[in-house]
Order: structure tokens, then sequence, then C-alpha cells
């Protein structure tokens, strides 16, 4: 379900790395944001504050201590390259990412511990092409983790399932491979 672990070490220097990642934090309760309906009519589309409020409506206050990962259906572009970094004649990178309204959100409202993503960058395409990775680094300097290209969200309940993401304990580590798994009836 996740192939890239990201501590937070690997963008602030002096962060956690993964072998300071306690056990306590790879098993969470599971949330799935889904904006896949509107990356699929706009591949630059990001997470809004009215999609939280919906989920909340329909699901009850997000949990402290959880984990939020972003559907967006990305991941079904793989392994085909192009489509998968969806570049324009000048190079600009047209992917989903995350918004800093809804990460702010999450991490200092709602006090999850991580999150994850089915594409390559917490930062939308239109970012990374210009060189930005602030939402990263964000997510990061709040000494939180994250999971990169997650798969199969939509196989998942939005709510309900939890998630056990796990890697070596590689001392000093700045990111590694991960195995994430989600476990729900």
């Amino acid at each position: 379900m996740g192939t890239h672990v990201d501590p937070p070490v690997h963008f602030i220097e002096g962060g956690r790395t993964l072998d300071q990642i306690p056990v306590s934090e790879m098993l969470l309760p599971l949330v799935i944001l889904d904006i896949s309906e509107r990356v699929a009519a706009d591949a630059d589309a990001t997470p809004t504050l009215d999609d939280v409020a919906r989920w909340e409506v329909r699901n009850g206050r997000i949990p402290e201590k959880c984990f939020v990962a972003l559907r967006t259906d990305w991941y079904k572009r793989w392994p085909d390259t192009d489509r998968f970094y969806n570049r324009s004649a000048d190079g600009v990178a047209h992917t989903p990412g995350w918004s800093r309204e809804v990460l702010e959100h999450l991490f200092t409202e709602r006090g999850i511990t991580a999150v994850g993503h089915e594409q390559i960058d917490t930062d939308p395409g239109l970012a990374t092409s210009a060189g930005s990775y602030a939402l990263e680094h964000y997510v990061l300097s709040l000494d939180r983790w994250q999971i990169e290209l997650m798969n199969n969200l939509d196989k998942v309940p939005e709510t309900g399932a939890l998630i056990m993401a796990s890697w070596p304990k590689a001392k000093g580590g700045s990111g590694f491979p991960a195995r994430v798994v989600a476990i729900h009836r």
C-alpha cells in the first residue's frame, strides 16, 4: 500500500531518523481523504478544507494520532511513467498533491501523526516543477513522517481501518522503502 517512508531528517537537519520513530507510530487508525473524482477532471487538484468538512460530516471528527492518506487514484497510472509524471510540453508536471491549508488543519487542529499519498511528492506537480517542496518540508518540520507512492487506497474504507507501516530500523536513515498494509474487515 506504500513504498517509501520519509522521516523528519529527510528534509530537516537534526530531525528524527528512521530508527527514532517508535513502533507506537507504525500502527495507527487510517483515514482516507478521497479527492479522486476531482483529480480525474483536473490533474492539478489538491484537497480543500471543504473536503475535510464533508469527510467529518460523514464520519465524525478526524481522530488524533491517526494517519491520513490522500486518495487520488494516481497510482493507477503506474508503471506508465509518462502518465505518472504527466508533464506538459513545457516540462511542467501536472500531478495532484496536498494543500498547505489542509495539512496545517490536520496537524494543528486534529493532531494527526502522519500523512501519505499516491504521488511521488507531497507537493503538487506545479510546485515541484518550480523547485518547491515546501509542503514536504512543512510536514517533516513538525517532526512528523509520511509515506509516498501509496496504492490501492480505493480498496480501503474511508474510516474504520488501521494502517501498519514498517521499515528496517536503519540507524540514522533518512528514508527507506516501506511496507504498508491496511487492516480492515
